[in-house]
C-alpha cells in the first residue's frame, strides 16, 4: 500500500501537499528556483527544544534543524523561551527545572538562546500567546538591531508558539512557518479560545507543515486552507539508529524472554498503565520503560499493584543515542498513545530492526503500513495490545525486514522538501504573493 507518507518519503512532500503548493506558487516557480541554492537563515522559535536541564524536550524539532543545518544549505538561530520562574530547588518538579535553564547555549555548533516569558497559571491557555508574543518582541527587535537578521521565522508547535509567531512576524514583517506536531491540534484545538487564535494564525502565516497527514486533515476541519500546507513528516536518523549485536546488548543489560519496551514522557496520553494491564495477562514479557514524567509514581505501583514489579523496569530518562541499545534489545516497541502527531518512536525503533505494537490513533497507519513495521490493535485497551502482539509474534518479520521499512524514512528526503519550501515562500513573499492564495 503507498499511502501519503511512501510518497513523503519518496520526495518529501505527500501529493496532495505537493499539488497544494505548486498549484499556489505556479507564478513565482522561476524565483524559488533562483533562490533555491543560496543558504537561508532561520530564526528557529519554540518552546520545545532541548536544553542543558531538559535534554530530551523537543528533541524531535532539534533533530529537523540539526539535519537541516547539517545540509549546507540553512543556517540557524534558536529562540526558545522558558516559563520563568525563581527557584531552582528539585521539590518544585517541572517549575524548578525551568528555572536551571541557562540563559544562552550551544548545541551541535547552533546558537540557541532561553528568554524567559511569564505564565499565570489557570488563565495561562489563553493569554499564553499574547504574554510570550510581549515577551519576545522585544527579544527579537534586539536580536535584529544587532546585527543577525534572518529570511523567516520557522515556529514549531502552534499553540501557542505559532499564535505568538504569527503576531511577532507581522511586528516585525518577516514570514513564518509553522509546524504543526501533534496535540497543539488534536487537544488545544478542542478548546474555544485556542481554537481560535490557530485559527487567525493560520490565516496570516505563509505557510503551515504538518507532520502526518491526519493532522493536516485536522486542520482542514477548522477551515484552514489546505493550499498553503503541506505534510512533512519527521525522520529517522539512520546512522545513529540501526541493527546492532542484539545478543550482546541482551547479555550486557540481563534480559531474556520476549521483550516489550514503552520510550516516552509518562503523561497518561502515552498510555503506559495500557500496557501494564496488558503485561499482566502475558506472563513471559517483561516490560522497559525508558522516560520519566508526572505519571511515574502512580504507575509504580500500578504495577505492584498487579503484581508484575519484577518484570518491569523503570529505566528513567535515557539519553536519545543511548536508546538504540534498547531498541536492540526489545521484541516489540509499544505505544498505547490516545493521539500523536507522529512519533519519532516508532521511527527510531523500525530503524534499529524492532517492530512495534500501537494503538488506533489517528496518522498511525501512516507508520505502520506494512507487515514489517509491526501491528495496530483494534483499540486502545490491554487485551488489543494482548491480540496484536500475539499477531506479531506469529508472524515474527525478521529485523532486518523491519530495518527496510525504516531505510525510506530517513532525512534526506525531509530535508530537500523542507528548503524547497523556505525557499518557496521566501520567493512568494518577494512578490508580494500569499502562499496559498491563487495566483
Amino acid at each position: 500500500m503507498r499511502n501519503a507518507l511512501v510518497e513523503c518519503a519518496d520526495d518529501g512532500v505527500a501529493p496532495t501537499a505537493k499539488k497544494d503548493f505548486n498549484a499556489a506558487w505556479r507564478a513565482a516557480g522561476s524565483g524559488a528556483e533562483a533562490d533555491g541554492d543560496r543558504k537561508i537563515h532561520l530564526l528557529v522559535f519554540t518552546s520545545l527544544y532541548p536544553n542543558a536541564a531538559q535534554p530530551r524536550h523537543g528533541v524531535f524539532v532539534e533533530e529537523r534543524l540539526r539535519h537541516l543545518v547539517d545540509s549546507g544549505r540553512v543556517t540557524a538561530t534558536v529562540i526558545a523561551p522558558v516559563p520563568w520562574f525563581p527557584f531552582r530547588h528539585r521539590r518544585f518538579g517541572a517549575y524548578a527545572a525551568f528555572a536551571r535553564v541557562p540563559g544562552h547555549e550551544q548545541r551541535y555548533g547552533i546558537d540557541i538562546s532561553h528568554p524567559r516569558y511569564p505564565v499565570i497559571p489557570k488563565l495561562g491557555m489563553s493569554i499564553a500567546p499574547f504574554l510570550m508574543y510581549r515577551a519576545l518582541l522585544p527579544v527579537f527587535r534586539k536580536l535584529k538591531a544587532s546585527g543577525i537578521d534572518f529570511d523567516l521565522i520557522d515556529a514549531h508547535y502552534f499553540y501557542p508558539d505559532g499564535v505568538a509567531a504569527a503576531k511577532l512576524g507581522t511586528a516585525i514583517n518577516k514570514p513564518v512557518v509553522i509546524t504543526a506536531r501533534g496535540s497543539d491540534v488534536n487537544v488545544l484545538s478542542h478548546y474555544r479560545r485556542p481554537r481560535r487564535q490557530i485559527e487567525w494564525a493560520a490565516q496570516r502565516v505563509a505557510a503551515i507543515v504538518t507532520v502526518s497527514q491526519a493532522l493536516k486533515g485536522k486542520l482542514v476541519a477548522l477551515g484552514v486552507n489546505p493550499g498553503k500546507m503541506a505534510v512533512l513528516r519527521n525522520g529517522v536518523d539512520l546512522d545513529r539508529f540501526g541493527l546492532r549485536d542484539r545478543a550482546a546488548i541482551r547479555a550486557k543489560l540481563g534480559l531474556k524472554g520476549p521483550i516489550w519496551l514503552a520510550v516516552g514522557h509518562l503523561i497518561e496520553l502515552k498510555g503506559v498503565h495500557i500496557t501494564l494491564a496488558a503485561i499482566a495477562k502475558v506472563p513471559d514479557v517483561t516490560l522497559l520503560i525508558a522516560g520519566q514524567g508526572p505519571e511515574e509514581a502512580r504507575l509504580r505501583q500500578l504495577a505492584d499493584r498487579l503484581g508484575i514489579g519484577a518484570r518491569v523496569r523503570f529505566l528513567g530518562a535515557i539519553p536519545h543515542a543511548k536508546l538504540c541499545d534498547y531498541y536492540n534489545a526489545a521484541d516489540a516497541m509499544v505505544l498505547a498513545s490516545s493521539h500523536e502527531g507522529m512519533p519519532n518512536v516508532v521511527l527510531e525503533s523500525l530503524a534499529c530492526g524492532t517492530p512495534v505494537v500501537a494503538t488506533p490513533f489517528e496518522g498511525v497507519a501512516e507508520l505502520l503500513d506494512a507487515p514489517e513495521a509491526g501491528e495496530i490493535a483494534a483499540q486502545r485497551s490491554a487485551e488489543a495490545v494482548i491480540s496484536a502482539w500475539l499477531r506479531l509474534r506469529e508472524r515474527a518479520p525478521t529485523r532486518a525486514a523491519t530495518r527496510g521499512i525504516a531505510e525510506r524514512l530517513g532525512w534526506r528526503p525531509v530535508v530537500e522538501a523542507q528548503h524547497a519550501l523556505y525557499a518557496q515562500v521566501l520567493s512568494a513573499a518577494a512578490d508580494g504573493k500569499q502562499p496559498g492564495a491563487e495566483p
